[in-house]
């Protein structure tokens, strides 16, 4: 099992983990560092329990925070693919509707009846 030596706080420890696990190891490591590094600026020196504890609660209300958002957004989710779902099972629409038999032929003649209309007025003018 391997072996890593991760700082926090300014204080090293040596900690095992799965092969292949030691990325997480060490971006967990990294995490718990910066909380323990701004609880020493804010605060100045701590026994290391303290510490380890202070940064790993600050961590977890991160955590808790994240988890509570992530359930927001999963709810929110799950309500468009549902209003997404509602929208594709109504029927479907042409994209114009049809022009009623006749109308072409009476808009024809109401044209051609003011292109007249216009040339008597014209003419007289």
């Amino acid at each position: 099992m391997p072996t890593e030596t991760v700082s926090i706080g300014g204080k090293n420890f040596e900690v095992a983990c799965s092969p292949g696990e030691e990325h997480y190891l060490r971006s967990a490591a990294a995490m718990l560092d910066a909380e323990a590094t701004t609880l020493i600026g804010q605060i100045g020196r701590l026994p290391e329990s303290k510490m380890l504890l202070m940064s790993g609660l600050m961590l977890a209300d991160k955590t808790a925070g994240a988890e509570d958002r992530v359930k927001q957004l999963e709810a929110e989710l799950g309500a468009a693919r549902a209003e997404v779902e509602r929208l594709r099972a109504l029927p479907q629409q042409t994209a114009a509707p049809a022009i009623p038999a006749g109308t072409v032929e009476r808009m024809s003649d109401l044209a051609a009846r003011a292109e007249y209309l216009a040339e008597q007025f014209e003419t007289r003018g």
